[in-house]
């Protein structure tokens, strides 16, 4: 194998459905292609991605990985599809896009066209990461809306900041009447967690459970807090500030809360920033989706990540 030849390391779910290749990996593969690269595709195999790195001179595109390595590109969806990354250190809240200084692009017009393509297809659609109930369910009006990740994900461990019980507590200790209001996480299957949410809803009248689709809970909110969930990017499409618990690679326009006894003050601030009119939505989705990432509908895809490796010293 030779210096010029790019791997595709995709999970065999993936590579044996055509219709899920073409999403993105079929696509980059092709595109690649005509632009006169050496691609080839190998079903990945995470206990032997590293010696297959290490056996060849060639570049590495791995899916959903964490390896920090000259040759190699960790790829990941980027919460909306058919978006992704192609990282050198991860991918979603491991990727180093959380390192990089948010800067918003020269052409405002541009910023807003991305923006509103995305907004149409999921706020419109009424559409999300998670499956959502497609009838209408009315939530308070300028409430304090909670989206809560599962406590299994071994990721929200290592980057939590609050945990959920006292990211609510903290909301629920301020002098503020208006509700909270909770929606579980969709896979969430923790009997203790639900029990504890429902015992919490209970002992305060502040406090509710919302159960229908995100997007009505969302449009209703006047603000959102969340660990570090992917609905942080859905409420940027609502133009909704974000107050978060944890760390992500979307925090750039976001108040970040380290500590329960701060979430007051976050909430503070976001709101603060929101009469002054300094949420740069359309500018942050602008530069988050059509800088950071990669759209393989976009006519210059193959050409983007061709300069990405070329940058890393692929010679091909």
């Amino acid at each position: 194998m030779t210096q010029g030849r790019v791997t595709l390391h995709v999970p065999e779910a993936i590579r044996s459905r055509a219709w899920a290749m073409r999403q993105f990996y079929g696509t980059l593969a092709e595109a690649l292609r005509g632009l006169g690269v050496s691609v080839q595709v190998v079903t990945l195999d995470p206990d032997q991605t590293m010696a297959r790195i290490e056996g060849d001179a060639g570049f590495h595109i791995v899916h959903h990985a964490r390896i920090r390595h000259p040759r190699v590109l960790n790829a990941g969806k980027a919460y909306i599809e058919p978006f992704f990354t192609l990282d050198p250190w991860g991918f979603r809240l491991f990727s180093s896009i959380a390192a990089q200084n948010f800067t918003p692009g020269p052409d405002p017009a541009w910023d807003a066209a991305i923006f509103d393509e995305i907004r149409a297809r999921m706020v419109g659609g009424r559409k999300s990461h998670y499956e959502q109930p497609q009838d209408m369910q009315p939530a308070p009006k300028g409430c304090i809306a909670v989206f809560l990740q599962t406590e299994d994900n071994r990721d929200v461990g290592e980057t939590c900041h609050v945990t959920f019980r006292h990211m609510l507590k903290g909301l629920l200790e301020q002098n503020d009447p208006r509700p909270v209001v909770v929606k579980p996480h969709p896979k969430e299957k923790n009997v203790d967690t639900l029990n504890w949410l429902t015992q919490a809803a209970r002992k305060s009248s502040r406090l509710q459970i919302f159960i229908g689709n995100i997007h009505d809970l969302l449009d209703a909110a006047d603000v959102v807090v969340t660990i570090n969930s992917a609905v942080g990017i859905e409420a940027m499409l609502h133009e909704k500030p974000v107050v978060l618990c944890g760390e992500t690679d979307f925090h750039h326009i976001c108040e970040t809360v380290r500590q329960r006894r701060d979430i007051g003050a976050g909430l503070a601030r976001a709101e603060a920033r929101v009469a002054a009119g300094k949420w740069p939505y359309r500018a942050y989705i602008g530069w988050y989706y059509g800088r950071m990432c990669h759209d393989p509908r976009a006519p210059d895809f193959g050409a983007r990540v061709l300069e990405k490796l070329r940058g890393m010293g692929f010679a091909g």
